[in-house]
């Protein structure tokens, strides 16, 4: 019997990792009513690994390159989205590397998990019109992501984004020019 509720949780757990790159959260067990106790169980078993604050991943999904952004994101928790320089990466906007994920979370939420010095998190309230999704990761739409490092990230980056965003059709010439000009450079 034990097997069968183990092997019942699993296949519950199975199909919310499927859409997060493997990784489940105690958050997503306690949507499905199951325990906590059940994915440290797992964890001891192997049949999961845990790899921060209440995620998880299943070692048997395969691995991505997109993985770590995934992960940043179920690390900060329900409305942590990818921005700032990591959106206009992400976008493949301009040649930004950032060293560090930025995410993106409301400005009353307070993160004090261990495992964020790998990630840089800037509280700000976001209306659902400035998030989307980049490969099935909450992420901060282009025009977003060009209007949170307008001011912070190198001149030249910046116009870079805003012309690979004008060329693609990500924004606007209205907004292509608009930040231009917040850049000082004539349109």
């Amino acid at each position: 019997m034990i097997e069968l509720v183990t092997g019942r949780i699993q296949t519950q757990l199975w199909e919310v990792a499927l859409d997060q790159y493997g990784y489940v959260t105690s958050r997503d067990a306690r949507k499905l009513s199951i325990d906590g106790v059940e994915l440290v169980k797992l964890a001891h078993r192997g049949q999961l690994h845990k790899v921060g604050h209440g995620v998880y991943r299943f070692p048997r999904f395969p691995v991505n390159e997109l993985d770590s952004y995934m992960l940043a994101t179920l690390w900060a928790g329900e409305q942590g989205v990818l921005s700032h320089e990591t959106a206009l990466d992400l976008y493949e906007l301009c040649d930004v590397n950032p060293a560090k994920i930025h995410l993106t979370v409301p400005r009353k939420r307070r993160i004090r998990r261990r495992g964020g010095e790998l990630y840089v998190v800037h509280n700000e309230d976001l209306d659902a019109g400035k998030i989307g999704w980049h490969e099935g990761i909450p992420t901060v739409t282009p025009i977003a992501a060009i209007e949170q490092t307008i001011h912070v990230t190198p001149t030249h980056l910046v116009r870079q984004a805003v012309q690979s965003a004008h060329d693609q059709g990500l924004i606007n010439t209205q907004a292509h020019d608009r930040f231009l000009r917040q850049l000082g450079i004539p349109v």
